[in-house]
């Protein structure tokens, strides 16, 4: 892919702003005082309190050096940071998932970590937690997961349900018309169904996938056929979801008790325990019919080095991203937000070793399958998101709908790669 057709799917409602950020959002020397270093990161509200926490003790004991962050939705980080590294500025660091690879590696704004860090560095990590792409590592890993798991309330859920079949029988018994006024108001399953991300699990226990080793679109196949059926009668025939059935549904509903059972990730627990609501971790259960557990995307977050950085700001920044990605760092997130460590160390750590939901997270983590970093990825995910809408809403058949996101995907690449 050009220079020339990266920028051209950047909006340019952001162009204004992002004149601005190239000229303010270069870290470096050339000014008088602490040389700066600009980070720009995707974390949750939980997370952030942590890493500020890191930080001020980080500008605490480098008098000559001086960390600031700004936090960016994830879409609209990826392309303000394309186009201001492009640009020749930008931030010194972005933090986000490791599927930046694709769009930062075509486009060079990236420095290949493992050009920048030696091999003996690098075997600290778990090997789980790189993602490759043409060959180098584009992103050092500050934690391993970004999955989908089955989340219980305890309450409700005494055993967490091992197949489809348990799980709707469970969910069936809890949802109800509790008030008599002919509305379901309590749901015994709640997740995104407006995301093909949340598709994709059920799509892996069908013995499917959305793409082949060479990254073609393998979206026409009777697998994905049965999995949207699968989807849609969990709503449409069994009845135990909403017709209407979002992220902030989903959400709000278990949190306030109405539902058994949702499917999200690591980011949602914190919310949970805030609200309340005793959780088990577990898988997404298995296709009783083919024998295969749900699958999820599996990837790992963490951060990426602007090329544009060089010489003895380089070093600066490579010193900052030891301590970001260091044991220390990362058993506190684990033990504060069950995140899973990406470092040997820190996976290791008795404290770490000891939480349930470490254990239950990364049982879950090893049943998934790696999201794809390749650019192609984005054009699927643009790709299945409207057919799989379609089928919920009684527009298309399944395999109309499967047929149509294979030609959608087909013809987003062919248009992306110019």
């Amino acid at each position: 892919m050009t220079m020339k057709k990266l920028l051209s799917v950047i909006s340019g409602v952001f162009a204004a702003f992002l004149f601005l950020s190239i000229l303010a959002g270069c870290g470096g020397g050339g000014q008088k005082g602490p040389a700066r270093i600009v980070l720009w990161e995707i974390m949750d509200p939980e997370e952030r309190v942590i890493l500020d926490e890191f930080l001020d003790a980080y500008n605490a004991s480098h008098a000559d050096v001086e960390v600031s962050r700004t936090n960016f939705a994830p879409e609209q980080l990826r392309t303000q940071f394309l186009t201001a590294a492009m640009g020749g500025g930008g931030p010194d660091l972005v933090f986000g998932p490791a599927d930046n690879a694709g769009p930062f590696s075509i486009a060079s704004v990236v420095h290949p970590v493992d050009e920048i860090f030696p091999g003996d560095y690098l075997a600290r990590f778990i090997p789980l937690a790189f993602d490759t792409l043409a060959g180098h590592i584009w992103t050092l890993p500050a934690q391993v997961g970004n999955h989908l798991c089955l989340i219980s309330n305890s309450d409700i859920v005494k055993t967490p349900p091992a197949t489809f079949e348990e799980m709707i029988r469970i969910a069936s018994d809890f949802t109800a018309d509790t008030n008599g006024d002919g509305s379901i108001d309590r749901y015994g399953l709640v997740f995104e169904s407006k995301e093909p991300f949340w598709l994709v699990p059920f799509l892996g226990s069908f013995g499917g996938w959305v793409m082949d080793a060479e990254h073609n679109p393998t979206l026409d196949t009777p697998a994905m056929v049965k999995t949207l059926r699968f989807v849609s009668d969990l709503r449409n025939r069994y009845g135990i979801m909403p017709r209407e059935c979002d992220y902030q549904l989903s959400d709000t509903m278990f949190k306030e008790g109405k539902a058994a059972m949702t499917i999200n990730g690591h980011w949602s627990w914190r919310g949970y325990d805030d609200a309340g609501i005793p959780i088990i971790l577990s898988s997404i259960p298995k296709n009783e019919k083919t024998g295969l557990w749900a699958v999820p995307m599996i990837s790992s977050r963490g951060y990426s080095v602007n090329v544009n950085i060089e010489g003895e700001q380089l070093e600066r920044v490579k010193e900052l991203l030891k301590y970001l990605v260091s044991p220390e760092i990362q058993v506190a997130y684990a033990t504060k937000l069950s995140v899973i460590p990406s470092i040997r160390e820190a996976f290791d750590d008795p404290a770490v070793k000891k939480l349930d939901r470490i254990a239950a997270s990364w049982e879950q983590y090893q049943r998934g399958k790696r999201m794809p970093v390749v650019p192609e990825m984005r054009a699927i995910w643009d790709a299945m998101r409207p057919a799989f809408q379609n089928v919920l809403n009684g527009e298309a058949t399944p395999e109309d709908a499967a047929r149509a996101m294979q030609k959608d995907a087909v013809r987003k690449i062919r248009e992306m790669k110019g």
